[in-house]
């Protein structure tokens, strides 16, 4: 398992179920093709497995 996982914001929440808004804001994305690097632990893969459709994510 990586250390960090990169993770980018690559499709638009609008529109999206209310749950997955608050999960992108949880995940510290605000704007579209924004990265954010996240320790790679079960809860971060939890909420990224939720939101996987309008993300795309990189192990470092």
């Amino acid at each position: 398992m990586a250390e960090k996982l990169k993770v980018t914001l690559v499709k638009s929440p609008i529109g999206a179920v209310p749950k997955q808004v608050k999960t992108i804001e949880a995940l510290g994305l605000k704007k579209m093709h924004k990265t954010v690097e996240l320790p790679d632990n079960p809860a971060v893969r939890g909420m990224i497995w939720h939101v996987k459709h309008l993300v795309k994510v990189e192990e470092i």
